[in-house]
């Protein structure tokens, strides 16, 4: 106790101690008589002895609400005392060197900054200067100048800039008084205005008399002149001085003596120190010339190599990596242009805008590279090595922010004259509808019946000779016999209903039991669970009891003489020719590669030879009752694109089904960026190891394909394929480039392509080179997907997630300023990721998503009609319009129908209120087809939920916004060369008759006061994780502005909350946190915008799911699936 007493009073009497000196010195300081310089010497002197020793008196001067500050300050201004002045400078050289930078900024605040470059310049007129004075006069500077953003600006003002360059020229050996006054240099040098002056004056030339070759003496002097060096050649005048000099050969030599001689990694600031150098000067186009003439890549690119095995020195190896990226010469991308290989003459050719400007480009606008000094984009390309999303939809620029009140109040405005909307009322005709001749009391539902075209498995006849449907006629019987007694009358004729078989007949089914036996892959996630319990299943499974086996499934035949199969439709083979040519008589639809694969049988480690007779039984597991091969190719035949696809993608035709594992979200190992980012900078090193060999080329019709067997074959000449060439780098690695959005010369995201003739145990890299966005989730887990014939034939018909070694980075390849848009000349970015294949001389294809094309949506649409039960579920297909191809867009009804057609029935009908959803406005976001496809699929099941939603609602579904644009392989635009959800506000009915259309539809339903509940937009989101929505609120959007929501008198209806509230409640991918209400001006002319602010919707939302997986909740660290 008595301890506790003594320590208190010892605390309160420094603390009266320190007030009482700060008291007595305040009193020096008013009081002018002479011999008070003692007494300020005396006083500050036990102000410093208590600072120095006890922290809690540093705290005492600077505490809020103390004047501490203010009197040391007033009395170094005041007197002239030299010791006086030392010890003051002394306290607060102690007071700001704890603490971080609070104190410094204290000190700045009170004005610290002025009343210390007036000193200096005092101090300096003396002859000689005081060398005390002088040192810690700098000192102090260079701890308070970072805080103080304008100490340039006010060391030129007061004409103090040269003082401390004059001193370090004259006491260059004086190292104690050099070392404060380098720091105060690299402090006033982030001012350019001062960097240049000082250039001027000999600055430069006067550090590299101070940096010099490997030396244990005087590091920290090294140190402090690399980094001020670094500062000042920042400035364009100084980089191009040290050009002219010859210092970037310099910098380079000791860099490297260095880096030879300090094996013991004790001085890595000061190598840094020599990058960072190299690193401002190669901001200018001279330097980088001077870089490369000084071969500073290979110097570069060898040293940080040798630094790859200590993990410590990585910082030089992302700085050298740096430097080396921005030297890398510039280059355009190996085609003649730039522009799509695919050209569609527009109706209409556009005022403005970004087409317009496109046909005005002159013809070799390509051929220009910019080489400005401009590389600060550079500055951000350093490696990252921990996930940080890029998550900048969250982080709303204010100037993007909509300020304008009367903007963002809506306004229900029509648009149109109401003669001129009457055109929609063709698509409404359930509002009229009395249903008279249907007799919809008396009728039942119809009972599911099991769809035998679709329970049929897959065959792979084994033997040499060819068999026939009439080869085993009594085998189909018996596969109908076993699924139902019913199918054998059924069996040609479509189900009429979703409808859920009961438990019990299910139980009683022979097949069923068969199936609970086999080794059965899971449900069809895509489906909600109460559909996926009605579907057929379809098993892959060896079978040595039948011959043959029929469905609409595909026959496979083995050639015996070697290791290729050919497929063909067994449900009509006469239409397809055995080596896979013409799959319709009079038409060029071919199926791709299918006839150069096949189930290897020295894979397959089967005992039976290809001559035994006997076949092999694949059995596909769920793969989705919607989806019909022979329904598809009739779906492909009217498909009408721009290069008038003649093949058709595997995966497409025969469908796939998911995993029968979780996939992970890849983690990324550490430093493959930068591994990467050398591997390509070898490229320019060491020019004779690149093969550099077109392999593939749209541009190029009479390129060959090398028949080298070692050589991939590659092709995308498919709807929805967009490769447009692909050139061998090395052995095993190819470079790949995407074709641009039609009517564009940009927009490269989305690919999707095949590749074959590839062998087992090789690591293939794929580099795709002309991506365009600046960070992707590919950064941060994502893969791309591959979908494997021989894996299909196998029974595991999957995309699946695959690549090692994955990363996004910008390469060396750009376009120019004009090409760009009259912008700065932009650098294109690299997806690089390596897979090894399982198959030799398999056909595989890849994908950024899932891929969804436009025919599968028609088959979709098709399958859903004939199975729907039309006693349960009004559903109606009409066609909105046709695109600039000729290709429909389709448009569909779905509600319940009326419980009887008595009058209240046909009233409650009419009456439901309207729920309208559109989707896949950019083609590269194939997951909002895929949403779609699940939300058609659950509101045509026989689910309770599902019912109630038919009952209570119409829904008004836009499937395909941008049919032309997904069949061409668009990553954004449709064939005008814009991008469709930014035409909302003056959609053009001939370059964008789709939105022209969609938004006539809500203006009709405006004008007949039936506006829709909901109106939500399904997309794709490349760059986060989730699933979540954007919707519409002025008082939100005010929150993020300066501007006072309450002070707008605003009211407005929180309901716009609702629907994203019960999404993050009962869907577990759903992120409320994600989720935004904001209207920016940059989303003004987009459909979530326009119809809430011109048709009326308060509930309108653009729904965003990701391209790449979730990070929260139940399905956290799992990559999305279709």
């Amino acid at each position: 106790m008595n301890k506790a007493k003594t320590s208190a009073e010892k605390s309160v009497s420094a603390n009266s101690r320190t007030l009482s000196l700060l008291s007595q010195l305040e009193k020096i300081n008013v009081s002018s008589v002479l011999g008070e310089s003692d007494n300020a010497r005396h006083v500050t002197s036990k102000i410093l002895h208590l600072v120095q020793s006890q922290e809690k008196t540093r705290k005492e001067i600077i505490s809020k609400g103390s004047t501490g500050i203010e009197v040391i300050l007033s009395t170094l201004e005041n007197t002239r005392d030299l010791q006086t002045i030392l010890n003051i400078l002394n306290i607060l050289i102690e007071v700001v060197s704890v603490g971080g930078g609070r104190r410094a900024s204290v000190l700045v605040t009170k004005g610290g900054t002025q009343i210390l470059l007036q000193l200096l310049l005092t101090a300096s007129k003396d002859s000689p200067p005081n060398e005390e004075l002088m040192m810690l006069l700098h000192t102090l500077l260079a701890k308070i100048g970072p805080k103080d953003k304008k100490i340039g600006m006010k060391a030129r003002i007061n004409g103090v800039l040269n003082l401390s360059l004059n001193l370090v020229k004259q006491n260059l050996q004086n190292h104690r008084l050099v070392l404060p006054c380098l720091q105060v240099l690299r402090v006033y040098s982030t001012n350019s205005v001062n960097a240049v002056s000082l250039g001027k004056n000999g600055v430069v030339e006067l550090l590299f008399k101070i940096i010099g070759p490997f030396s244990k003496r005087n590091t920290s002097l090294m140190k402090v002149a690399l980094d001020t060096l670094a500062a000042l050649l920042k400035s364009k005048t100084n980089a191009r001085r040290a050009v002219d000099r010859g210092y970037v050969q310099v910098l380079l030599t000791i860099y490297v003596d260095w880096h030879r001689h300090d094996s013991r990694h004790r001085y890595m600031l000061i190598r840094k120190g020599v990058l960072q150098c190299i690193k401002s000067i190669t901001n200018i186009k001279l330097g980088r010339k001077a870089f490369l003439d000084a071969n500073g890549m290979k110097i570069l690119y060898n040293t940080s190599q040798e630094c790859l095995a200590v993990r410590t020195l990585d910082p030089l190896v992302n700085t050298s990596s740096l430097i080396m990226r921005k030297c890398f010469p510039k280059n355009r991308l190996p085609l003649p242009t730039i522009k799509s290989a695919f050209h569609f003459q527009l109706p209409v050719i556009p005022a403005s805008g970004p087409v317009a400007q496109l046909y005005s480009l002159p013809p070799d606008v390509d051929d220009v590279v910019d080489e400005s000094d401009d590389n600060d984009d550079a500055e951000t390309e350093t490696e990252i090595e921990t996930e940080i999303d890029d998550d900048k939809d969250q982080h709303f620029k204010n100037d993007d922010i909509e300020t304008d009140i009367n903007k963002l109040k809506p306004r229900q405005e029509l648009g149109r004259p109401m003669e001129e909307l009457k055109m929609y009322e063709q698509f409404f005709p359930e509002l009229s509808e009395n249903f008279q001749e249907l007799d919809l009391v008396s009728k039942e539902p119809k009972p599911f019946i099991p769809d035998a075209n679709l329970s049929g498995p897959i065959v792979v006849p084994t033997a040499s000779e060819e068999h026939t449907a009439e080869a085993n006629p009594s085998t189909k019987e018996v596969a109908l016999k076993e699924c139902s007694p019913s199918l054998t009358e059924e069996y040609n004729r479509r189900p009429v209903s979703l409808e859920l078989p009961k438990q019990d007949n299910m139980k009683n089914s022979s097949l069923h039991q068969q199936n609970d036996q086999r080794n059965m892959l899971p449900s069809y996630q895509c489906l909600s669970q109460e559909i996926v319990k009605g579907l057929d299943r379809i098993s892959l499974q060896n079978s040595a009891k039948n011959d043959q086996y029929y469905g609409t499934g595909c026959v496979v035949k083995k050639e015996s003489k070697d290791n290729l199969t050919t497929l063909a439709c067994s449900k009509s083979c006469d239409h397809v020719s055995p080596c896979g040519g013409s799959l319709f008589e009079g038409s060029s639809v071919q199926l791709g590669k299918l006839c150069c694969t096949g189930v290897d049988s020295e894979e397959e480690g089967d005992s039976r030879s290809s001559s035994s007779g006997e076949h092999v039984m694949l059995q596909v597991s769920d793969v989705s009752p919607v989806h019909d091969c022979d329904l598809y190719l009739e779906m492909v035949k009217s498909t009408k694109s721009i290069p008038d696809y003649s093949e058709v993608a595997y995966p497409d035709y025969f469908g796939h089904i998911p995993p029968p594992f979780k996939e992970p979200i890849l983690e990324r190992p550490y430093g493959v960026q930068r591994t990467k980012i050398c591997q390509d900078i070898e490229r320019l090193i060491y020019q004779n190891d690149i093969i550099d060999r077109v392999v593939y080329d749209l541009d190029n019709l009479s390129c060959s394909v090398p028949e080298e067997a070692d050589v991939l074959k590659f092709n995308s000449k498919f709807e929805s394929g967009n490769l447009r060439k692909v050139i061998q780098i090395r052995k095993n690695e190819y470079d790949l480039i995407l074709n641009s959005d039609i009517n564009s010369n940009h927009y490269h995201q989305w690919f999707y392509f095949e590749v074959s003739g590839m062998k087992t145990g090789i690591s293939y890299r794929f580099n795709i080179i002309n991506c365009e966005k600046s960070n992707s989730q590919f950064n941060y887990g994502m893969q791309p997907l591959m979908y494997s014939v021989q894996e299909a034939l196998r029974s595991r018909p999957c995309w699946t997630r695959v690549g090692t070694d994955i990363c996004y980075y910008k390469n060396h390849f750009s376009r120019s300023s004009i090409a760009a848009g009259g912008q700065k000349g932009k650098s294109y970015y690299t997806i690089t990721f390596t897979v090894t294949f399982q198959h030799k001389d398999d056909v595989c294809y890849f994908a950024y998503h899932y891929p969804y094309t436009y025919s599968t949506l028609k088959m979709h649409l098709k399958k859903l009609e004939s199975m729907h039960n039309p006693q349960q579920i009004y559903f109606r297909q009409d066609v909105l319009c046709e695109t600039l191809a000729g290709n429909s867009c389709p448009l569909v009804t779905i509600t319940a129908m009326p419980e009887s057609n008595y009058y209240e029935h046909i009233c409650q009908f009419r009456n439901r209120p309207y729920i309208f959803l559109s989707a896949r406005v950019h083609p590269g976001e194939t997951n909002a087809s895929w949403v779609m496809k699940g939300t058609l699929e659950y509101l045509m099941s026989n689910s309770p939920n599902a019912q109630c939603l038919r009952e209570s609602y119409i829904f008004k579904i836009i499937p395909m916004l941008n049919p032309d644009g997904v069949i061409n392989g668009n990553h954004r635009c449709s064939l005008s060369g814009e991008d469709l959800n930014r035409q909302w506000q003056n959609p053009n009915p001939d370059l964008h008759p789709t939105i022209y259309h969609a938004k006539g539809l809500l203006q009709y339903l405006a004008s007949i006061k039936r506006l829709p509940l909901v109106y939500c937009d399904y997309h794709g989101h490349s760059r986060k994780k989730n699933v979540f929505m954007y919707g519409c609120s002025v008082k939100e959007t005010m929150w993020h502005t300066s501007v006072n929501a309450a002070s707008c008198n605003l009211t407005e209806d929180p309901g716009y909350r609702a629907l994203p509230k019960i999404l993050s409640q009962t869907a577990p991918a759903f992120c409320m946190g994600s989720c935004s209400f904001v209207v920016e001006k940059s989303k003004e002319s987009t459909a979530r915008v326009v119809v809430w602010r011109e048709i009326g919707v308060q509930r309108s939302y653009t729904m965003e799911s990701t391209l790449c997986g979730c990070d929260q909740g139940k399905y956290k660290g799992l990559s999305s699936c279709d």
